[in-house]
């Protein structure tokens, strides 16, 4: 059974009312398909569940401009008055990828204080870790709405553990898209060091990552980017997260990590071309978790994230994160995948009438469920050279 001081997870349905259009490929249906993945396993027991709250004022302000905020707010009226609804665009939330939606700022303000809670869980003893799969909003700017994020829940997290415990933070991103809007809140903050792996920027929004985006002033060398190419594989990837992360965990000294958990690096995810498997999401949160415990004392904080196969891949990457995080035995049968038990059955026979896709019965991906990648060496090859560029400035 998980013990609460173990791990918190932060959610409440609501957090589905955060939601564009029914055309939109965010679909937070994938919250609903994870916890009941994870009830129907016994691996999420009532009290280790806490609603979010809204974010104060304050807190959003820490993040982004009073008139962007304005914005967001008129914009979230049943009829926004038409005056703001042409200026719309000067905000970024007209946009195809990310329009403005009845109840925009009351839905995402409660994200963010969602992961700002998951924050003053871990910090404040309720839990060593703490997961919002809710959050993870990592596009969003300063004056600007991007890449379906509204509010930067991210950036208002990592600000409130700056600004009320003082800590210097690790931010590690591992969704397929470069966490720009993060990386740009802090790119001359030498209290937080952010670590992105992405798909390169060359071919995929939001164009940013590359590494030569190091920080700037005292923070020169805290940003850290690692860009890989189309089609890598888990080897690769795995191989170019492995030699930085404990590095750069290593040289940083952070007080607390926080993590971003988007998993839309799987081949079936249909908005990139990174070619992963489950096996990284098994793989990625443990690397996470040891750090965790050697440099922050455990404290760690996940977030959400991208992921739009929502069917196949998010609930068993999220699912594998939290038995990761609450330390539930499942996780440990993952190692020997010929031993671990399957989906559970109820679960399949729920959701297998609904999705478009047939369902996986097994947590990891097999051998075979993937196509191979003829390019394999030269991908890997050329990952390398980018991995140890992006290492050029960590001791």
């Amino acid at each position: 059974m998980t013990n609460q001081k173990h791990a918190m997870f932060i959610y409440d349905e609501s957090e589905t009312g955060y939601h564009f259009n029914d055309e939109h490929p965010f679909n937070q249906k994938r919250l609903q398909l994870t916890v009941d993945l994870l009830r129907k396993l016994d691996a999420l027991p009532a009290d280790c569940i806490v609603p979010p709250g809204p974010a104060a004022m304050e807190q959003l302000l820490a993040v982004h401009s009073g008139e962007y905020i304005e914005a967001v707010m008129a914009l979230s009226e049943s009829s926004p008055d038409p005056s703001w609804v042409s200026r719309a665009g000067r905000y970024g939330l007209d946009t195809e990828d990310t329009p403005y939606f009845y109840r925009m700022h009351d839905i995402t303000s409660m994200v963010v204080g969602g992961s700002v809670r998951a924050i003053d869980a871990v910090m404040n003893g309720e839990a060593e870790h703490a997961l919002h799969l809710g959050g993870g909003l990592h596009h969003a700017l300063q004056s600007k709405g991007s890449g379906f994020s509204v509010y930067n829940d991210v950036s208002a997290a990592i600000q409130h553990a700056k600004s009320r415990y003082g800590l210097r933070v690790l931010y590690i991103d591992t969704d397929v898209h470069h966490g720009d809007g993060v990386q740009w809140s802090f790119y001359s903050d030498p209290d937080v060091c952010t670590v992105s792996i992405h798909e390169t920027g060359k071919y995929l929004f939001p164009g940013t990552g590359a590494v030569n985006e190091r920080g700037e002033g005292t923070a020169f060398g805290t940003s850290i980017n690692i860009p890989i190419e189309p089609y890598t594989e888990d080897a690769s990837w795995l191989e170019c997260l492995e030699a930085v992360l404990p590095r750069v965990a290593a040289h940083f000294k952070p007080d607390l990590i926080v993590s971003q958990h988007g998993c839309d690096a799987h081949a079936f995810d249909p908005l990139a071309h990174v070619h992963c498997s489950m096996g990284i999401y098994r793989a990625m949160p443990q690397l996470i978790h040891r750090l965790a415990h050697q440099y922050c004392g455990g404290r760690w904080v996940a977030l959400g994230g991208g992921g739009y196969d929502i069917w196949r891949v998010v609930p068993r990457a999220w699912s594998l994160l939290w038995l990761e995080m609450s330390g539930h035995p499942l996780a440990a049968s993952m190692d020997e995948p010929q031993q671990a038990p399957g989906l559970p059955p109820a679960w399949l026979a729920q959701w297998q009438p609904l999705s478009p896709f047939e369902l996986p019965s097994a947590w990891l991906d097999g051998p075979d469920a993937l196509e191979p990648i003829p390019r394999r060496d030269e991908i890997t090859l050329k990952n390398r050279q980018t991995k140890e560029l992006a290492l050029l400035y960590v001791p």
